[in-house]
């Protein structure tokens, strides 16, 4: 595949993407909406922001600019110091303004003052510029976004109403059964992976009908996939803050409350339910991997752009298998410089026909 150094064009000139511009040294990310939003969405975001630049311009402004709408209602359902009813009221009128139902925003100033990471805070100052970015887009594309911000904040709201309360009196919620677990990851994860699958096919590729269905339920447990990946991480920090995603019907099976996953000693007991977890996150994993395979060869971009959160995906849930994740201490998440190593390994591997695939398949067993 020809590369050109500082290319800013879709193609190159013998008609193939040109995708390994990264590797190079060159920039293939162009402006997404304006220097204000990239700003934004750079500042937060430590892996989505390399994913991003992969994609094809016809969809890649509308992922960034869900993905920061999507980053607002999540750092308002997450303000540690926020009164429940005062951030679930404010999650739904932000929600409100975005779907264009009213006009008149929330003041995040006291929000975006009780930030500890200063990008949320920036974020949260520039909310009204980011909803102002939605008309930047073709009628169905606001629709998409729209509804999947939608489902987005219905179920960062079911978490406040779910976990509120625990939060404020500081006592441990959990959810109560395997159909909670899986409906909530798909209302912040799945449904984002079904959004994505939705401007594939309305920008980029054709598909036969009789496929379409497949490829949509791939794209769901794809996002799902990454959902419980995150989830199994981040298991001490959730706890903090009173919440437990490890539903009480399986704890009460194998002997556990969601108290005792505070106690890192106890990770020999959790193992075994622990594991059950590992094994449906791969699952869907192995279901993002097909979910590539049935993207066509030439949307070099938008495999590219698929193929490094799974990447990291499967690097995260291999490190999880044999870590105590109740150890707050120790919490599992792949470098930058990891990352890096896998976005040459996969442009390079994207080149190679079958090339891709079988990196996939090594970085899954390793």
């Amino acid at each position: 595949m020809p590369v050109r150094k500082g290319c800013r064009e879709q193609t190159c000139p013998q008609g193939q993407e040109c995708i390994a511009l990264s590797v190079t040294g060159g920039d293939c990310m162009s402006v997404l909406i304006n220097p204000k939003i990239d700003a934004l969405l750079e500042g937060t975001s430590r892996s989505f922001y390399p994913t991003l630049k992969y994609l094809p311009k016809k969809m890649r402004g509308q992922v960034g600019l869900l993905y920061l709408l999507a980053r607002i209602a999540d750092t308002i359902a997450d303000s540690k110091h926020g009164e429940t009813d005062f951030l679930l009221q404010t999650l739904r009128s932000y929600n409100d303004v975005a779907q264009g139902t009213t006009t008149s925003l929330p003041d995040f100033v006291e929000l975006a003052e009780i930030q500890t990471n200063p990008a949320e805070a920036e974020l949260l100052r520039g909310v009204e510029d980011v909803i102002l970015s939605l008309p930047t887009y073709s009628q169905p594309d606001q629709e998409r976004i729209r509804k999947c911000l939608d489902i987005i904040v219905g179920g960062q709201s079911l978490d406040l109403e779910r976990f509120g309360i625990a939060k404020d009196g500081g006592k441990i919620s959990a959810l109560e059964t395997e159909i909670e677990l899986d409906d909530y990851a798909y209302r912040v994860a799945g449904c984002v992976g079904e959004f994505w699958t939705e401007m594939s096919l309305a920008h980029l590729i054709k598909m036969d009908a009789g496929e379409i269905d497949k490829f949509q339920q791939l794209g769901i447990r794809f996002g799902k996939a990454l959902q419980m990946i995150n989830i199994l991480r981040d298991i001490p920090e959730d706890l903090r803050f009173g919440r437990c995603y490890i539903p009480v019907d399986s704890m009460s099976k194998n002997g556990l409350c969601a108290e005792d996953l505070l106690d890192s000693g106890n990770m020999d007991k959790f193992r075994q339910m622990y594991d059950i977890y590992i094994e449906i996150a791969s699952k869907h994993m192995d279901a993002a991997v097909e979910y590539i395979g049935m993207i066509p060869y030439g949307q070099f971009r938008l495999r590219a752009a698929c193929m490094l959160p799974v990447l990291i995906g499967q690097r995260t849930l291999n490190l999880l298998k044999d870590s105590n994740v109740l150890d707050s201490e120790n919490r599992v998440k792949v470098s930058r410089n990891e990352i890096k190593k896998y976005s040459k390994k996969m442009v390079f591997a994207l080149i190679i026909p079958g090339g891709g695939r079988r990196l996939l398949e090594r970085n899954r067993n390793l």
